[in-house]
């Protein structure tokens, strides 16, 4: 079928107005102010780094980007929130690495209902945060063999922020690796757990860098070992779990970007892109080293690929030892 002059025009002018819709909604993007969910509460890691990184992005969009806590459910319902908000760009999650497990350490009916692999879209893996056996040098050892030799005498504990935490699985993994009992003593965040650790009360933790590295200097606490495959540039000097003979005992945490399911390829591709730049920052750099963090970046599949992967490992591990939040 022959077309008309006119008609060929039209149809031209029509399939360039198509294929131009998804560029000239990214470059109007953002239009308004963007909200960037914490799903804890004000004062922790997540939520301090996420203000530190709205700071920079709103800077770099020209528009604001409001952090907004809501806590609750081991971070569930935050997240859930995000899940369920429009695909447009302006409702965005900060998450740790909890995110992938929160739900299978629930108590059945406990936690929001969203699925934590397909319901999101992953945009960033912004940070990782290496996990350190960290020890009150006088209650709980100066070194990991004497830590173990300790714990096989007598009755000893380990703080984490939470029970279901990565902190709390790394312990768990330690236990069954060296052959001990140590008991778990799960605290409602980091610095409670840090408090009683540094008076005492608990000899041992499982955490990440930042929060025990002020307390080092006094020599009432140490870290013992961590629990990466290579050392952390963050404490060159402290050994690893698998240097020490400990194998197969590595936890990681890290943190990323997300937002609701079948947010557009455009957006994502905006977000991600001032994110790496925005990571090479050394006034961002030396902030997140402050918080035990070394900066991540790389395109979404890394922080898709961060999810799945300890969706699949944890929760296996969640199940062989039973491991529930409170």
């Amino acid at each position: 079928m022959k077309l008309t002059r006119r008609q060929a025009l039209a149809m031209a002018v029509s399939l360039g107005t198509a294929a131009c819709a998804g560029t000239a909604w990214a470059q109007a993007y953002p239009s308004k102010p963007i909200t960037l969910i914490v799903a804890y509460p004000a004062g922790g890691d997540t939520d301090a780094m996420a203000r530190l990184y709205a700071e920079k992005l709103g800077t770099r969009l020209g528009q604001p980007v409001i952090v907004d806590n809501k806590p609750g459910a081991s971070g569930t319902i935050g997240t859930a929130y995000v899940a369920k908000a429009p695909a447009d760009g302006y409702t965005l999650l900060l998450a740790p690495s909890t995110v992938s497990i929160a739900q299978l350490v629930l108590k059945t009916g406990a936690g929001a209902s969203y699925d934590v692999i397909n319901g999101l879209t992953p945009i960033v893996q912004t940070g990782v945060q290496p996990l350190f056996v960290a020890a009150n040098t006088e209650t709980g050892g100066k070194d990991l063999k004497d830590l173990v030799a300790k714990a096989k005498t007598k009755t000893l504990s380990y703080a984490s922020p939470g029970s279901g935490s990565p902190m709390h699985i790394l312990g768990e993994m330690f236990n069954q690796s060296a052959g001990v009992k140590l008991s778990h003593v799960p605290y409602r965040g980091v610095a409670p757990a840090v408090n009683d650790v540094l008076g005492g009360h608990v000899p041992v933790t499982f955490m990440t860098l930042g929060p025990v590295a002020p307390h080092f200097a006094s020599g009432k606490v140490a870290a013992l070992a961590v629990a990466d495959a290579q050392r952390s540039p963050l404490a060159p000097n402290v050994p690893t779990l698998a240097e020490l003979g400990y194998k197969g005992v590595e936890v990681g945490a890290w943190q990323g970007l997300f937002g609701p399911k079948d947010l557009p390829a455009d957006i994502v591709k905006i977000l991600n892109g001032h994110f790496n730049e925005i990571l090479k920052m050394p006034d961002v750099q030396s902030k997140m080293a402050v918080f035990g963090a070394l900066p991540g970046g790389g395109d979404a599949t890394r922080l898709a690929k961060s999810n799945a992967g300890d969706y699949a490992r944890f929760g296996k591990i969640i199940k062989d030892f039973g491991i529930q939040a409170d």
